[in-house]
């Protein structure tokens, strides 16, 4: 009952990760934003949540782009009422030895995840201040917060930049109600983690196998990966807590990969 009657918006929910958290949300009570910079596609999962019985619009946003942020939260206000939660989820993976690694893919990756980041919490954070009712902010890390692993020198420096962020809007926003965490996942096999899968085969000069088994999974407690609903109900659960006693935290949940 903690969500019922906030409005949630999720970017990167056309899809995975993120889609799979906006309708948990929904399930739970929200009216949710599904915000993806294919708007297409996020109009048919905000469809499919009201087809079901729950409330959601869709929006287009690239997270990139101050002006689309901006644009995106002001719509979501004007047809929502507010905005209660944000999780920042949208993101991409590019991976390549670091002497090989593109400066413009560098600058790409950052520019999603942590500028995306620092946007739309920017934006939605007036709101919440403004509403007098606080909020929650999620950020979509990885264990990769945590951990480094090869070839992905851009996203390992992304993911840990978010538990820098979270714990500043933490501090700044714990007097006004508004509470920050990561969300740290392990290998979750979404189309993002499929892609990997042969390139880091090539890059390393092993199986696909051998790349599921011997990187992914290798520091799992039971070899599986976690699911996309594992993440949802995490994020979920961060939403609703309604008390300034978890805040500034990392969440991981990787069936044991990375332990703290």
């Amino acid at each position: 009952m903690a969500l019922q009657g906030k409005v949630a918006l999720v970017t990167g929910a056309a899809s995975g990760i993120g889609e799979q958290t906006a309708r948990k949300l929904a399930t739970d009570g929200a009216a949710v934003v599904i915000a993806d910079l294919n708007l297409a596609n996020a109009q048919k999962v905000a469809d499919s949540i009201v087809e079901a019985g729950g409330k959601a619009i869709a929006v287009s946003m690239d997270v990139t782009s101050e002006d689309a942020v901006n644009a995106g939260i002001e719509e979501t206000v004007a047809k929502l009422g507010g905005i209660d939660v944000l999780v920042s989820n949208a993101g991409i993976q590019i991976v390549a030895p670091i002497e090989e690694y593109a400066y413009a893919d560098w600058k790409k990756m950052l520019a999603i995840h942590l500028d995306g980041a620092f946007l739309t919490t920017k934006a939605a954070i007036r709101h919440m201040y403004a509403s007098g009712k606080g909020g929650s902010i999620i950020y979509m890390g990885s264990v990769h917060s945590h951990e480094a692993s090869k070839l992905k020198s851009a996203y390992v420096t992304a993911k840990h930049g978010l538990l820098g962020l979270a714990r500043v809007v933490a501090k700044e926003g714990g007097p006004r109600g508004v509470r920050a965490n990561v969300v740290c996942p392990g290998f979750v096999r979404t189309p993002l983690v499929e892609k990997q899968i042969p390139e880091q085969a090539k890059a390393l000069g092993i199986s696909e196998e051998e790349v599921v088994k011997n990187v992914m999974l290798k520091e799992t407690v039971d070899g599986e990966f976690t699911t996309v609903a594992d993440v949802a109900n995490t994020v979920a659960f961060l939403a609703g807590f309604e008390s300034n006693a978890l805040t500034g935290q990392s969440v991981v949940v990787s069936h044991g990969w990375f332990m703290q």
